[in-house]
């Protein structure tokens, strides 16, 4: 599936993918999926500015060993046009989220963990609502998904995935988790999950495998629970 009309960037020795139809310098006007959303009073614009791949990389790897996932992991961040697509194609929403978990399966998993899809856009007015930067709220979706690649599911388990989630954004001093969140708002749960068939390939643009083949790919062996995709909202 072809998500943008060009090839992502791959910044070098990170599983970090930009999406290129991305606003380098997005602040502040932070617009989420469901509503717009105006900087709170502590903020200040350039916290809305998108980090470095290199700094995102850095915590992708923290917060990785801190949830004890082992192989690959692949963040791509995206628009919300381009994660609608994604959400729409393999969950049957055709609306925009946060972040979208596609755990890895097949020969070879061992290897591979799975990719996440973050939408900058969305998480651009979620760091406006909760008054912190746009750095933190792309590390709390890191997290959140990453959790979801170690085989976590807060729809189906007895709330062991809220209290792991709470321990490491502790550990990892991010803000509220998403979790939390959906609690606080009455938000009963977050959607079903699907099984992405071949994700990874989906996620490539195409006629570019070489740049994505080495965090986006199809993975050969489950290396965690047969479990589809998550989103964190509906």
């Amino acid at each position: 599936m072809r998500i943008t009309g060009s090839a992502f960037i791959a910044a070098p020795s990170t599983m970090i993918l930009l999406d290129p139809d991305l606003d380098p310098d997005p602040a502040p006007k932070a617009t989420s999926a469901k509503r717009i959303v105006a900087p709170a009073p502590q903020a200040k614009p350039r916290d809305f500015r998108l980090s470095s791949a290199r700094t995102l990389a850095r915590f992708l790897g923290l917060a990785q060993k801190a949830v004890r996932l082992k192989g690959e992991v692949s963040v791509l961040l995206t628009t919300d046009a381009a994660i609608r697509k994604l959400n729409a194609r393999f969950r049957g929403k055709n609306k925009a989220t946060d972040v979208l978990s596609f755990p890895a399966e097949g020969l070879g998993a061992e290897e591979i963990a799975g990719d996440l899809a973050i939408s900058v856009t969305t998480a651009l007015g979620q760091a406006a609502e909760q008054g912190h930067s746009l750095s933190t709220e792309i590390k709390v979706l890191i997290l959140h998904g990453l959790l979801h690649l170690a085989g976590y599911d807060h729809e189906a388990d007895t709330g062991q995935m809220a209290r792991r989630e709470r321990l490491l954004r502790a550990r990892l001093g991010l803000p509220q988790g998403l979790i939390e969140r959906a609690a606080a708002e009455g938000d009963g749960g977050f959607n079903p999950r699907i099984k992405p068939t071949k994700t990874a390939r989906a996620l490539a643009p195409e006629g570019d495998s070489s740049r994505a083949s080495n965090a986006l790919r199809p993975s050969k062996k489950p290396a965690v629970p047969k479990s589809p995709a998550k989103a964190r909202r509906p």
